[in-house]
């Protein structure tokens, strides 16, 4: 199970996108992880102000 951004409460700020460590999401309106390269690390979540980050 990856983690994944909810696209209703994402305010594509970027704090999460500088803290993943394999570079595993990317940005737009709202940012989108990739499932094939989340290692499950959780900084995305833990630094997410929104909270907007779970597991899926």
């Amino acid at each position: 199970m990856a983690y994944k951004i909810s696209e209703d409460t994402c305010t594509a700020c970027g704090t999460c996108i500088d803290e993943c460590p394999v570079e595993a999401i990317s940005a737009g309106d709202v940012y989108k992880i990739d499932p094939s390269v989340c290692t499950e690390c959780g900084t995305c979540a833990d630094v997410c102000p929104t909270e907007s980050i779970h597991l899926e």
